[in-house]
């Protein structure tokens, strides 16, 4: 099944959704975090799609919120796939590289990214995998039948401040700039690998296939479970591919008005006007 999160007519609200061949179908819960968070969420979709008089909004008419507005944890993977790791010239890492965001940076499949301050915003494709059941020291087989889906993500990096020192935070916590979405896809009907592309401007700068991952989504969850608790609707972004633009000779960065594109087969398709401004300014 595929269940995404769409702002409704209510200011500042919104409504967990399934999707059907060309529109979706309103489900108890105000988001697909919510959802998950009902032990009963898989018998819930079910009832909300067959029951008489059900909500329907047509695909044509979706507003795409970030499908996880209110993620408990969002824990990224850095330094995964091999030709990204050779590109930013490392070597092939012993254990996870693993940094935090916010929910506040999460925003929509189709919401412009504002990033101000920054003059050095780089892309990062990536596949992001959603949390549906509790993990605690898990192994791997224990952390794969907890994933509730996968979705799209770009983990957008302000690379100048990444680099002020050897944190990463910094640079990559800006506030509403990770879109995700737009839509969660079950494992039972996403597959196993899947190819990553991001474009700029229509031109393929990335391209990957998380076969190729270093840890896949199952070990990066058993392995995060060790130390701290997964919830449902948690949500981790495993890594990027080669192609990022600080990688590139020289170093390639958005420009102010770029169309940020990032599409992962059998998932979906993120579009994000980028806009940046100048520190000062406000808005």
């Amino acid at each position: 099944m595929k269940l995404a999160t769409l702002r409704t007519a209510g200011e500042g609200t919104t409504a967990a959704v399934a999707m059907g061949a060309d529109s979706y179908v309103a489900l108890p819960a105000a988001d697909v975090g919510e959802l998950l968070a009902r032990p009963d969420w898989r018998e819930a979709v079910h009832e909300a799609r067959t029951a008489a008089g059900q909500t329907v909004i047509a695909a044509v008419d979706a507003d795409f919120a970030p499908l996880l507005p209110r993620a408990g944890k969002v824990i990224c993977c850095g330094l995964n796939y091999g030709d990204h790791i050779q590109e930013m010239g490392r070597e092939l890492p012993q254990y996870p590289t693993l940094f935090a965001k916010y929910a506040d940076t999460l925003l929509g499949a189709t919401d412009t990214i504002e990033v101000r301050g920054s003059d050095r915003v780089d892309w990062e494709a990536e596949l992001a995998v959603v949390v549906g059941s509790e993990l605690f020291r898990a192994d791997e087989e224990e952390a794969a039948g907890a994933i509730a889906g996968y979705t799209v993500a770009n983990d957008v990096s302000m690379r100048d401040w990444q680099n002020r020192t050897l944190q990463w935070f910094q640079g990559k916590a800006f506030d509403a700039t990770t879109p995700v979405g737009p839509v969660l896809v079950t494992p039972d009907e996403a597959g196993e690998t899947f190819d990553v592309y991001c474009y700029v401007n229509g031109d393929v700068v990335q391209k990957g296939n998380t076969g190729t991952l270093v840890f896949g989504p199952a070990k990066l969850l058993s392995y995060i479970s060790q130390f701290t608790m997964l919830r449902p609707g948690d949500l981790v972004l495993t890594g990027t591919p080669g192609g990022v633009g600080m990688g590139m000779n020289p170093p390639r960065f958005l420009e102010d008005g770029d169309v940020l594109t990032t599409e992962i087969t059998g998932i979906g398709r993120l579009e994000n006007v980028v806009r940046i401004h100048p520190a000062s300014t406000k808005e």
